[in-house]
């Protein structure tokens, strides 16, 4: 795949090692990329992301049978999202989904095309359906609301956008989280734009005729918005219920797909070994923790590791702030300590999946065989 257009740009810098290496990571002015994009005002190239067609008569009830969403009868142009989870309920791919009536168009994670596909084609048997990667003939572009006026693609008459469903619980879904949600607020959109047409949106961008914001300005709404996104949120152990990914991305009263046992164990009857919280951090140290930098928690007089940075941002607003992945049971009035290289930074939670998160279903608790009860 060939360079961005957008790389080109004055001021275009992209960061080593960021998430979203191939595009842009900023212009220069993070926090005014970032104003102007969450008031529709910009764009974002997202050229790097993958782009996947299923084809045939049998690509709804085929994804639908594996996917951890409804999409038996997914309308044309209507926005989903899905997991396709492994045998024991952990999350191996997350997709974007959009139909226009003959094609399932597949918006991933940069760099998953390869494993998605050939875990795809795996799957196939005997049914008509056909996996092909167009992330070469695709690009990718975020947008806030409405966004301006991009030369967007078509296909069978549907045009090639999809609008994140995290703004509210989906139905099927659940949403742990209590209390107001930021998610309300989270008018974000991905749209599909011919590859040969990035040169001149990008053009556009140059001439002054459109703003354009850097993938960190994406991140830092993102991440304010407590949207998880499979590249940082998930690891090897990941079940969906940590991160709150019921709310747009489960329907909890589909019949049967890979790791649906887990899904409806840990919601009805369990809870989820790790929760997601929002951490924010003291910004005197002026520097922000990197993925996988270790949160610690105190323990007596010692401290302990309870979990891990996966998303770490200056939000024009809120400051520095994170999204970490702690363990269940850790106090949520607990303050706790992110470990930077050998620099510490004091962090705060804000609870997104509460400790209590699970066990909807309200089994009473039977008293063990030869134990007493209350009474």
């Amino acid at each position: 795949m060939s360079e961005s257009p957008f790389l080109r740009l004055p001021g275009a810098i992209e960061l080593p090692d960021a998430v979203d290496s191939g595009v842009p990571s900023h212009y220069g002015s993070p926090n005014i990329e970032q104003r102007r994009l969450e008031a529709g005002e910009a764009i974002v190239d997202l050229s790097n992301r993958a782009v996947i067609t299923v084809t045939g008569a049998d690509r709804l009830s085929w994804i639908h049978s594996m996917a951890s969403q409804d999409l038996a009868r997914l309308a044309p142009g209507v926005s989903a999202e899905a997991l396709f989870l492994g045998p024991q309920g952990r999350l191996e791919h997350a997709v974007k989904i959009v139909d226009d009536g003959q094609t399932m168009w597949l918006l991933a994670e940069p760099d998953s095309a390869p494993p998605l596909i050939d875990w795809l084609e795996r799957m196939k048997f005997a049914l008509r359906v056909e996996v092909a990667d167009r992330t070469a003939d695709y690009g990718t572009i975020g947008v806030m609301g409405d966004g301006p006026e991009l030369p967007v693609a078509v296909s069978n008459g549907v045009p090639l956008r999809w609008n994140d469903p995290w703004k509210a619980v989906t139905a099927g879904g659940w949403q742990y989280a209590t209390g107001a949600h930021p998610g309300i607020d989270w008018q974000w959109a991905e749209v599909l734009v011919p590859r040969t047409e990035l040169a001149s949106v990008a053009a556009r961008v140059r001439s002054g005729e459109l703003r354009a914001a850097g993938s960190l300005a994406a991140e830092a709404l993102r991440v304010a918005a407590w949207r998880p996104r499979q590249a940082t949120e998930v690891d090897e152990k990941t079940i969906p219920h940590e991160l709150d990914w019921l709310r747009s991305a489960v329907h909890l009263h589909k019949g049967c797909y890979r790791g649906q046992e887990t899904i409806a164990k840990v919601h009805n009857l369990g809870h989820p070994p790790r929760r997601v919280v929002m951490l924010h951090l003291d910004g005197s140290e002026s520097a922000l923790p990197d993925h996988g930098d270790r949160v610690l928690a105190p323990k007596g007089d010692e401290e302990r590791e309870v979990g891990h940075i996966t998303t770490a941002v200056m939000h024009h607003e809120l400051g520095p702030v994170a999204l970490a992945v702690i363990k269940r049971a850790v106090p949520a009035d607990l303050e706790l300590v992110v470990l930077r290289d050998e620099t510490r930074i004091a962090a705060a939670q804000q609870v997104i999946v509460p400790t209590d998160a699970g066990a909807t279903a309200g089994v009473p608790r039977l008293p063990r065989i030869g134990g007493r009860t209350r009474g």
